[in-house]
């Protein structure tokens, strides 16, 4: 799957569009998100667009201040898929912080930031995907990948979702 996805990412960033959408179901799918499924192809948010965008890139790796597919930080991710989705936002985690709008759990839609307190500070932001996961770049060693917030160590370190448009 994942091979399949990075074949797919490469073509998408040639410029057809619809590989992505497609990425992004072949994803889901993997993930078990019917629900989400059903809805992906039909919204044309920014935010949605851009969580295709940053769910294209699966697989490229973390890469301290990278923010292009030869490597992505967290906040570099976030950045780029928003640019692909034609919104310009912040790049770093605190900028980003600083400009979205808090929104409570249960609005979340795709392309939401979820922010996490790592460590004892807010360091790690990843964006909403929908079915309570998410895609992020998570450290150094690692590939940028998708996420539940089931998970004990994220459900924990989640301190705050948001909205950046």
């Amino acid at each position: 799957m994942i091979l399949l996805i990075g074949n797919l990412r490469m073509i998408a960033q040639r410029g057809l569009k619809n590989i992505v959408l497609v990425a992004f179901l072949l994803a889901l799918a993997a993930c078990g998100s019917d629900a989400a499924l059903r809805q992906a192809g039909t919204d044309d948010s920014p935010g949605h667009r851009a969580a295709l965008a940053a769910l294209a890139q699966v697989g490229v790796p973390y890469r301290y201040g990278g923010q292009s597919p030869r490597g992505f930080d967290c906040s570099g991710l976030v950045h780029f898929a928003y640019l692909e989705a034609g919104v310009s936002i912040p790049r770093t985690t605190k900028q980003l912080w600083s400009a979205a709008e808090t929104i409570e759990g249960d609005e979340l839609q795709a392309g939401d930031l979820l922010f996490f307190r790592i460590d004892g500070k807010v360091s790690h932001v990843g964006m909403y995907l929908g079915e309570r996961r998410f895609v992020h770049a998570p450290q150094s060693g690692r590939t940028v990948a998708v996420a539940s917030l089931e998970t004990p160590f994220y459900r924990q370190a989640l301190i705050r979702t948001a909205r950046i448009y």
